[in-house]
C-alpha cells in the first residue's frame, strides 16, 4: 500500500494506432510482386504463418494493417528510422496478437518509455473480407510489474 508522499506509477497510453487494408488490395500486390513484397514488409515468421493459411492475402493484410498502426502508434509512420521489418507480429503462447520491435522502432519506443517503466504492446487484429483492421495500443507499465 502506497502512502500519500510516495508517487504512485500508474498505467499510461503512450501511443495508438489503427489501419483499415482492403485485403484485395494486398491480394493484388501479392500476385504481382510475389516474395519482393512479402521480403520487404514482412519477417520470415510472419511469411511462414501466413503461408500456412488457405487465405494468405487474409493474413498478410491483417498484419499489414498491424504494422501501419504500430508505426502510427510510435507516431512516427514508416520514417525516421521506422522500417516494416522492425516490426514484427508475433502470438504470445495464448495466442494474442502482439508486436515484436527491434532495430529503429525499438528505439522510438525506447524514446518514449518514462523513466522506471517498461512499454506492453496490445494489438488487435480482425478481418470482414475484403476489409482487414488492426488497432495498436502502446502502454507504459511500471517496470516491477
Amino acid at each position: 500500500m502506497s502512502t500519500a508522499s510516495e508517487p504512485q506509477a500508474w498505467p499510461m497510453i503512450v501511443g495508438l494506432g489503427s489501419d483499415i487494408v482492403d485485403i484485395r488490395r494486398i491480394a493484388s500486390t501479392l500476385d504481382r510482386f510475389g516474395a519482393r513484397f512479402t521480403h520487404r514488409v514482412f519477417t520470415a515468421v510472419e511469411r511462414a504463418r501466413a503461408e500456412r493459411r488457405l487465405r494468405p492475402e487474409e493474413t498478410y493484410a491483417r498484419r499489414f494493417a498491424a504494422k501501419e498502426a504500430c508505426a502510427k502508434a510510435l507516431g512516427t509512420g514508416l520514417r525516421n528510422g521506422v522500417f516494416w521489418r522492425d516490426m514484427a507480429v508475433v502470438n504470445l503462447p495464448s495466442g494474442q496478437p502482439t508486436i515484436e520491435l527491434s532495430g529503429g522502432a525499438l528505439k522510438r519506443l525506447q524514446s518514449l518509455t518514462p523513466s522506471g517503466m517498461r512499454c506492453r504492446i496490445d494489438v488487435t487484429l480482425t478481418d470482414e473480407p475484403p476489409i482487414a483492421q488492426a488497432i495498436v495500443m502502446i502502454t507504459a507499465i511500471p517496470a516491477t510489474d
